[in-house]
Parts: C-alpha cells; sequence; structure tokens
C-alpha cells in the first residue's frame, strides 16, 4: 500500500490496516556482506530457521535462530534473546526486523532461492494433438421471442379525454 500522506496518524492506520501479505514483505532485514554477494540483493525477507545477529538494542552482537515471526506485530522473536519475568519464568523478547542482520538463510525452500525453475513450453503442435475436438451442438429448443408490451401514459389531471 502505498500512502502519500506524512501525517503520523495516518502512516500509523496504514501500517496497522495493512493485509497481512504487505506486512509480511516489511518484515525484511540487511543481508551479511557474504550473502549480499551471493545473493546480489541487499536484504531479504525474515523467515524461521533463519540465523540472524543482532545489530541495536540490549541483545547487540549477539546471534541466534529466528524461531517465530509475528506479521501482525511486525516482530520477530529469536533464539536465546530471553527476558526473566517477575515471577521467574523466561520469556522470548520481540524485536524489529530493522534490528537485525541475516547471516545465514533457511535453505529448506527450494523456491526461495530460484531453483524451482518452470517447466518448458509444450510445442502447440503437440498441445493441438492432445486436445480433444468439441463439435458444435445444435440447440434443442428454439428462443422463443418475446411480446413487446408497450405502456399507456395515465391522463394528465385536469385534461379532458375525446372519445
Amino acid at each position: 500500500m502505498k500512502s502519500t500522506s506524512k501525517a503520523p496518524k495516518k502512516q500509523r492506520r496504514l501500517l496497522s490496516s495493512m493485509p497481512l501479505h504487505e506486512k509480511r514483505k516489511r518484515l525484511s532485514s540487511h543481508l551479511s556482506k557474504e550473502l549480499r554477494e551471493k545473493m546480489k540483493k541487499r536484504s531479504a525477507i525474515l523467515r524461521t530457521n533463519d540465523i540472524v545477529k543482532v545489530m541495536k538494542g540490549f541483545f547487540a552482537g549477539k546471534t541466534g535462530k529466528v524461531v517465530k515471526t509475528d506479521y501482525v506485530h511486525s516482530k520477530v522473536s529469536v533464539e536465546k534473546m530471553t527476558r526473566k519475568k517477575a515471577d521467574g519464568s523466561e520469556v522470548m523478547v520481540p524485536m524489529k526486523a530493522a534490528h537485525l542482520m541475516i547471516i545465514e538463510l533457511d535453505k529448506t525452500d527450494a523456491r526461495r532461492f530460484g531453483q524451482n525453475q518452470a517447466k518448458p513450453a509444450v510445442k502447440t503442435e503437440a498441445r493441438k494433438e492432445a486436445k480433444p475436438e468439441i463439435k458444435a451442438v445444435k440447440p434443442i429448443m428454439k428462443p422463443v421471442a418475446k411480446p413487446v408490451v408497450t405502456a399507456v401514459k395515465p391522463p394528465v389531471k385536469g385534461t379532458i379525454i375525446e372519445a
């Protein structure tokens, strides 16, 4: 979605009301120098099982695996990045994708790297031979002409009708 307004209120509303398939695209991080040279891209969309390095915040400099991606709130949970609650239990700290750098990508999905190529096109002659011929079928019933109805306007009040 593209917004032309600079008003913060409208920018926040745009981000919160954005559909999930567009929010997913906003959940991207910079690639490391090695990946940048290899993929010929500067950034990539974060996915679970990617290994990332935290660049900003309390956990800056630490690396871990992405455990959860939250498209609704645009946050990412990284392994080993936890905080203790008052009751003593540990909770994962949600982070912004912009504060992370991807060091290693999850290679289980072939489509992510463009290895899934389209099938070669079948020649048109072979396609025509494979198609069964469909013969034209004559209609069983003939279309019936609808009677034409003409509407008669009622007389205007105060006019004299002659017979």
